[in-house]
């Protein structure tokens, strides 16, 4: 099997607006979804991210301040999932509970590098 990183991306859970009860009905859909990826064996780990960081870049790498989302796009989290193909992968990734608030889900193949000796 391949390792497969789901990156998500939508507006931040201050941007939904939700009340308590929404806010946990949310995260309920969430565990439900992480519990069924489990057991069904694909599920390997992930996290949310914090809204804050660093950019490093530049031919001589300076530290910015950001990442900063465009308009209300943020990138939220990742899991790692494993798969038989990117077409089972994408098939899980179906079941993503914030697409009904316009959130999206980025499909990648972790590519296995080799260690030098």
């Amino acid at each position: 099997m391949k390792d497969f990183m789901f990156i998500f991306r939508g507006p931040s859970p201050e941007d939904l607006h939700l009340t308590p009860e929404q806010g946990q009905a949310q995260m309920q859909k969430w565990f439900n979804w992480i519990g069924e990826l489990s057991a069904k064996g694909r599920y390997v780990g992930g996290d949310p991210l914090v809204r804050e960081g660093k950019t490093v870049k530049g031919k001589k790498p300076v530290a910015t301040d950001g990442p900063f989302a465009e308009g209300k796009e943020l990138l939220g989290g990742y899991v790692i999932i494993k798969a038989e193909s990117l077409a089972e992968a994408t098939e899980l990734a179906f079941g993503f509970p914030d697409f009904a608030n316009e959130g999206s889900v980025e499909i990648r193949e972790i590519m296995k590098m080799p260690m030098p000796s």
